[in-house]
This record gives structure tokens, C-alpha cells and sequence, in this order.
């Protein structure tokens, strides 16, 4: 039996549920406020306790990255995420949970073949692909000023 692109687009369309877009926007947004939120919230409490801006500059991201990974261990990011979308993709978060998602789904095959050769099969491309952006932007940065 085969079956045309056609018809297997409109046997898609018949069976998968709309997405409210707008709420997922909203969801999204609203979200990823909160994240950065929860992030001036940490530095307003470091400056507070006398740290050093580059103390903080430092701190502030530990910190968030240890929170989403806390919660994707406890299986919670997951949940946030199925709500909020996007919106948990903020890059420092989505990142933590990017590495830290492998890492416990392939803990059972050991630390080497397992966690340490998995932690990194889905940030493994963002890393690579970002360390090539960058320095792909420097060099064109670079030409710009010397000119």
C-alpha cells in the first residue's frame, strides 16, 4: 500500500492536535522572564552579600545551571518544560538540562561508555557548532578593524 505525501499530510493534520500558539507564546515568554528573573534575584542576593561583580558574573550562572540540572535530575525540568515550552530553552538552562538528560538516561551503561560518552550527545553540536560560530565571527570582526 502506498500512500502519497498528500494524503499522508492531510492523515497528519487529521490526527495531531492543534497547537494554541498564542498560549505558547505567552507560556514561552512568560517562562523565560521568569528564568531571567530568578536570575537578577541572584545577583541582587550577591551584591547584597558583598561579592565582587566578577564574583558575580561568575556566580549567578553556576548557580542557575545547578538549579536546572538539580531539577532534571528530579525529573521536574521536563515537566516545566512540557508546559513552558521555549520558554525553558533559555540558553543557560536549556544547555544544563541538555547535558545533564543524557547523562542519567545512560548511567545504567557505566560512567565511561555510558554517562561520559553520552553527557554530551545533544550539547555536543551546540558546543561545536557555537566554538565555530564564534570563531568564524571573530575573524570577520577581526578583518573589520584591521581594514
Amino acid at each position: 500500500m502506498n500512500i502519497s505525501n498528500t494524503e499522508y499530510s492531510q492523515m497528519i493534520k487529521k490526527i495531531s492536535p492543534t497547537s494554541p500558539k498564542w498560549k505558547d507564546f505567552i507560556w514561552a515568554y512568560c517562562v523565560g522572564g521568569l528564568i531571567c528573573v530568578i536570575g537578577q534575584l541572584f545577583t541582587e542576593l550577591y551584591t547584597n552579600l558583598g561579592m565582587f561583580e566578577k564574583q558575580i558574573k561568575m556566580a549567578v550562572p553556576v548557580t542557575i545551571i545547578f538549579i536546572a540540572a538539580v531539577l532534571t535530575g528530579l525529573k521536574l525540568f521536563d515537566k516545566i518544560a512540557k508546559h513552558a515550552g521555549a520558554g525553558t530553552l533559555v540558553p543557560i538552562t536549556g544547555f544544563a538540562n541538555a547535558v545533564v538528560s543524557p547523562a542519567i538516561e545512560f548511567k545504567s551503561e557505566g560512567f565511561v561508555l555510558g554517562l561520559g560518552a553520552k553527557m554530551f550527545s545533544i550539547a555536543g553540536p551546540v558546543i561545536v557548532y557555537g566554538t565555530a560560530a564564534s570563531v568564524i565571527y571573530g575573524i570577520i570582526f577581526w578583518i573589520i578593524n584591521t581594514l
